[in-house]
């Protein structure tokens, strides 16, 4: 230290050795951004398109090319003179796993760079405990990999998909009251041992919403939400392709939604009535709700919401009548949404909102009731495969960014 507690100026050479580097990274970044963006693509349309010189860029393909991050992929046809090399990303530089946890299915896929799926499997989720839901999920995972013809090392990032709202701090996640045992503390560090890689959790409404904005119903969509109704109630939100979290991650709980009259209001309810584990909002328009109804209007015999929208489906009362309703109530998730983010699209997901056949219709007579605020509503486009492919879009995108790191900290 010099007097006055100002550290030294570092000597020159390595002043420039540091420049030289991180010049070094930016470029190689720029070019390997931009190869992702427009492959197969050449040498010269790389320099053209990011301000480059030639030497530059053939400089910085070379070492991505070493990498195992950009590969030749053959050469420019119909060009005048010398045929050009083009080049495209690497897929192979690394693979990611994605995980859907949800009620009924665990679903499992393993995928390259380009989020091209090479192996997946399906479970029905029978787990009772949040130790045999960790178990069935890690061995469809280590499964897919080894179908997939890959080392386990090989997965640079898993994502994982569930309901609640994950909390980093206390590595739990919160308000799964549909997932028994799924709170327990300490789910992401389990899951990292018994996989050997990252993993990353987030919320099944938000991992669907990001598939869809990748190859659905939002591509291209400024500003979308996605609304799952099965055995939950959830959404997630896209403004500009990211996704939009809230402070604590809880954006889009929209099951917690307040209802009149309260369950304190109601007869048999005193003042005070413990807050229910599930949100008011999401006991109306859940699945069970949707038995409920139908049962209250006269429907009798075992019943699933699966069963109601069937009858429905085949115009029989009181099921019509009672997937009417269920519309309404949706229409009113819709308009509060409406008023709050004023959504250009609103897509219907989840094992409910896979009935859009029988629900847009009422759905939208009501919104015009409702709200002068009317968004278009449209179905999934995904359907049951939105939060595994958000899952693997979410997880790509981590991946491509940790090859690139490791590169870049390989180099010195």
């Amino acid at each position: 230290m010099t007097p006055g507690g100002i550290p030294p100026e570092p000597d020159a050479p390595a002043v420039a050795h540091w420049n030289r580097g991180v010049l070094r990274s930016h470029n190689e970044r720029v070019l390997l951004d931009r190869v992702r963006a427009a492959a197969p693509i050449s040498r010269a349309q790389l320099a053209r398109d990011t301000g480059l010189s030639k030497p530059t860029v053939s400089t910085a393909l070379e070492a991505l090319e070493r990498a195992g991050l950009v590969r030749p992929v053959g050469l420019e046809t119909g060009a005048r003179g010398r045929a050009a090399l083009l080049y495209e990303p690497d897929p192979t530089a690394g693979y990611v796993v994605g995980v859907d946890v949800g009620r009924s299915w665990i679903r499992v896929a393993v995928a390259d760079l380009d989020g091209r799926l090479l192996a997946r499997q399906d479970r029905h989720n029978r787990a009772r405990t949040s130790a045999t839901m960790l178990a069935t999920a890690t061995d469809l995972a280590r499964t897919v990999v080894a179908d997939a013809g890959l080392e386990p090392t090989a997965v640079v990032h898993t994502v994982i998909g569930c309901p609640g709202v994950y909390d980093r701090a206390a590595d739990r996640i919160r308000y799964a009251v549909n997932l028994p045992g799924w709170g327990r503390p300490g789910l992401r560090g389990r899951m990292e041992a018994a996989l050997g890689t990252t993993v990353e959790i987030v919320n099944d409404a938000n991992l669907a919403a990001l598939g869809e904005y990748h190859g659905g119903a939002g591509v291209g969509c400024p500003l979308f939400v996605y609304v799952t109704v099965g055995t939950g109630l959830g959404m997630g939100i896209v403004a500009d392709g990211r996704l939009f979290p809230g402070a604590g991650g809880a954006a889009g709980e929209i099951g917690f939604l307040p209802l009149s009259p309260r369950p304190s209001d109601r007869v048999g309810h005193g003042a005070s009535a413990p807050v229910p584990r599930r949100g008011m909002l999401e006991d109306a328009v859940s699945a069970d709700a949707v038995v409920r109804g139908a049962r209250a209007l006269g429907m009798t015999g075992p019943l699933t919401a699966k069963a109601v929208f069937d009858a429905a489906r085949r115009a029989e009362e009181p099921a019509a009548s009672a997937v009417r309703h269920e519309a309404q109530r949706l229409a009113h998730v819709v308009a509060s949404v409406a008023a709050v983010l004023d959504p250009e699209l609103v897509v219907l997901g989840g094992g409910i909102g896979a009935n859009a056949d029988l629900l847009l219709g009422p759905m939208t007579a009501e919104l015009h009731e409702l709200t002068p605020l009317r968004p278009r509503v449209a179905a999934s486009v995904l359907g049951e495969e939105a939060v595994l492919l958000g899952a693997v879009a979410t997880a790509v995108a981590t991946a491509r960014d940790r090859v690139f790191t490791h590169h870049t900290m390989g180099q010195g």
